[in-house]
């Protein structure tokens, strides 16, 4: 009886920008009152193992709370980006401006 050696999938690389972007997208896309969750920002990245990249997801939107980017919500209200846990939804800040487009 001959075995098969065990083929490991390759992990994707998912680059920090790429999560940048997702969430600040995701926001917009949501508007001003609305709310995103990162389990949704996840399964866009990486439907197949989204779950491995929530731990990423939060400390990148916790950057950019800190840079007046986004909001983060717990129990619908804004949460301290230092000091927050449990279940968050994300929300663009009122403040955010898009970066300048740079000109070709």
């Amino acid at each position: 009886m001959t075995t098969e050696p065990v083929k490991t999938k390759k992990k994707r690389r998912i680059s920090d920008e790429l999560i940048h972007e997702t969430i600040i997208q995701h926001c917009l896309a949501a508007g001003p009152e609305g709310k995103v969750k990162p389990e949704d920002i996840a399964r866009e990245i990486y439907p197949e193992e989204w779950q491995s990249l929530l731990k990423r997801i939060r400390l990148f939107a916790k950057q950019q709370a800190l840079a007046g980017q986004i909001l983060i919500l717990r129990k619908g209200q804004p949460a301290d980006p230092e000091d927050f846990k449990g279940l968050i939804t994300l929300r663009i800040a009122p403040t955010y401006t898009p970066p300048e487009e740079e000109e070709a």
